[in-house]
């Protein structure tokens, strides 16, 4: 019984994170990555219909939950040309993300599923570092902050462990924690750099 209530804790967690990021993005405050989003949305439904394929159970559902909520963003980062910095190396990100599916698609197993999507995830992770990098406070860091407890109490919801239902989200725990400490870097740096413009 205690996966279930975990599960829900979870996706309680996922509203609580995706929800106010939405409501930013309708505002303008925030300016999310359309490839990285588009990224993270296929993989993240791909992996929950693995977990669910590995018998992950409630855990999975936290995941699946979350795939529908990246989706939505990804559209309204489309709709809404929230960033219209795309460069070549985006592009890139993009390529290697389609074509890790099809290599997906051709093992037709759900271990090396989830390694490759993963990988995808990660990449999808790296046109949002960048801009983090570029543009520090153009994303909410306690929208990644929350999901690093999202993703380990997922892990603890599953019914079945095994590297298929537990390496996607630990993975994607750790590169949520790269994003929020390089983002606080920059900030800090920026702002020291300012306060001596100021001085």
């Amino acid at each position: 019984m205690y996966k279930e209530y975990l599960s829900a804790l979870g996706i309680l967690l996922t509203f609580l994170a995706y929800i106010p990021y939405i409501r930013s993005i309708l505002k303008d405050e925030i300016k999310p990555h359309v490839f990285s989003w588009g990224i993270w949305g296929i993989t993240t439904l791909i992996v929950f219909l693995a977990q669910l394929s590995d018998n992950g159970g409630f855990g999975a559902w936290v995941i699946g939950v979350s795939g529908l909520l990246v989706t939505i963003i990804a559209i309204l980062a489309y709709v809404k040309k929230s960033d219209a910095s795309i460069t070549k190396v985006d592009w890139v990100f993009l390529f290697i993300a389609i074509a890790s599916m099809f290599a997906w698609y051709f093992t037709s197993n759900a271990l090396w599923a989830v390694v490759i999507l993963t990988f995808m995830n990660v990449i999808g992770f790296a046109p949002t570092i960048r801009k983090s990098y570029m543009q520090p406070f153009s994303e909410g860091l306690s929208f990644f902050l929350i999901l690093v407890p999202r993703n380990l109490i997922s892990i603890a919801a599953l019914e079945h462990y095994s590297v298929t239902t537990v390496f996607f989200p630990a993975v994607t725990a750790l590169a949520c924690l790269t994003l929020i400490s390089l983002a606080a870097y920059r900030r800090k740096v920026l702002k020291t750099e300012h306060m001596l413009k100021v001085t």
